[in-house]
């Protein structure tokens, strides 16, 4: 091919590459600022709401500013998460997903997601959601969360019996350590039975990297941790023998 040729193809080629270039930083820019103005918008909505009504309705605003401050991209670690569900998160940032009832965190996947009360796309681009018929967050029963296993919940793959999973509600913080994780059946709803005790159940979908609809589930179920109630002020707590230990031990 003569040399004039391939130096004009060699211009064509280097123009294509330049274009490509621009037009993915300009698509990156746009889709950045369409998300902080949907915040933006979201927060101004928030602040009104809030300065409307008396302090003792202001909560749910309180809870809203949490879910917004976990909602930012700079704040959610999109590492291990599906292109796609990327994607559909980010364009949850320009809907109103409503008050979340809950913030869950799980300090050892440096994990934290807003629980809406809600299985419903939008809810599940957004954050997990509560199970429909299972308990409130902060009261008795088993409350059951759901989530994505390509989003906020893959992470649950590395979860352990031991770890600490806390729910932040209206009333406080509860934090409930893993006792076992299942694989299940879609049909198998035994893991979502009431309970007299406070539990929390995890459910996504199983498994993590199938291409597809998963056809099992992945379930963690976890106990409230008991908080040993502190001596009266004054007296220190007994000191523990260890003769009678061993002598309990050997009955």
């Amino acid at each position: 091919m003569p040399p004039h040729i391939l130096r004009a193809l060699e211009r064509v080629t280097f123009v294509a590459g330049l274009a490509l270039l621009i037009f993915y930083a300009v698509a990156r820019l746009d889709g950045y600022l369409a998300s902080r103005a949907a915040i933006e918008r979201f927060e101004a909505v928030a602040a009104q709401s809030a300065s409307e009504f008396p302090a003792e309705l202001a909560k749910p605003a309180a809870e809203a500013q949490s879910s917004r401050q976990l909602a930012e991209p700079s704040k959610v670690n999109f590492s291990a998460w599906a292109a796609s569900r990327v994607r559909a998160y980010r364009r949850s940032l320009a809907r109103d997903a409503g008050t979340p009832i809950a913030i869950l965190r799980i300090p050892r996947l440096h994990l934290a997601a807003p629980v809406f009360n809600s299985t419903d796309a939008l809810a599940l681009n957004r954050g997990v959601g509560r199970i429909a018929g299972t308990a409130m967050p902060g009261a008795s029963g088993n409350l059951g969360i759901a989530g994505h296993r390509d989003g906020f919940f893959r992470g649950l793959k590395d979860l352990s019996p031991g770890d600490a999973i806390e729910i932040e509600a209206r009333r406080g913080t509860d934090t409930y350590i893993v006792r076992k994780i299942l694989i299940v059946s879609p049909r198998d709803v035994s893991v979502l039975a009431p309970s007299q005790a406070p539990a929390l159940t995890l459910v996504t979908c199983y498994p993590f990297y199938f291409i597809g609809n998963a056809p099992r589930r992945y379930v963690v179920e976890a106990s409230l941790r008991a908080v040993a109630p502190n001596p009266p002020s004054g007296q220190r707590p007994a000191p523990i023998r260890l003769g009678a230990v061993q002598g309990e031990a050997r009955k």
